[in-house]
């Protein structure tokens, strides 16, 4: 897998904001196939620095109602990446 492929998207939220300002923990949204070790490695290569935890979570879609027919959304992967205290991901600033 390409390291350029693994992190899709930031999650900006509330909660995402509050442990982001609070504990220095960054939340992203990764590809379903990645594992732990490539998106320690894609953080690495994106925003040079090196996180000392990550935590991984499946996130399974939910049913939905649309009238008379039912179904699910998007199940997705999400990542929690625990950085040191002096280091920040520049994407981040400013939001």
């Amino acid at each position: 897998m390409d390291l350029d492929q693994v992190i899709i998207k930031p999650v900006i939220t509330e909660k995402s904001t509050l442990i982001r300002d609070k504990q220095n923990k960054y939340v992203f949204i990764v590809d379903k196939k990645a594992d732990k070790i490539s998106i320690y490695k894609a953080i690495k290569n994106m925003f040079n620095v090196s996180p000392l935890k990550i935590n991984v979570i499946n996130v399974g879609g939910k049913l939905k109602r649309v009238r008379y027919k039912y179904g699910f959304t998007s199940s997705f992967k999400k990542a929690v990446i625990t950085l040191k205290k002096g280091d920040k991901i520049a994407i981040f600033e400013g939001v």
